[in-house]
């Protein structure tokens, strides 16, 4: 009995499953963050483009 427990403590395949996990999640974060912010900008740039058309073809 004594083995199996110490092999269940020393076992640290779930702990890295975990901080795999993690890093993908913060992974993720980071790209939809700088996703939704490359898209404002994208957005505003377009936007300023079209008024300046509009303004030029008058």
């Amino acid at each position: 009995m004594s083995k199996i427990v110490a092999r269940f403590v020393k076992d640290e395949s779930g702990a890295t499953a975990i901080e795999y996990g993690l890093i993908a999640a913060l992974i993720a974060l980071a790209i939809v963050t700088g996703a939704g912010m490359l898209g404002t900008s994208l957005d505003a740039l377009f936007t300023r483009v079209s008024t300046d058309l509009d303004t030029r073809a008058n």
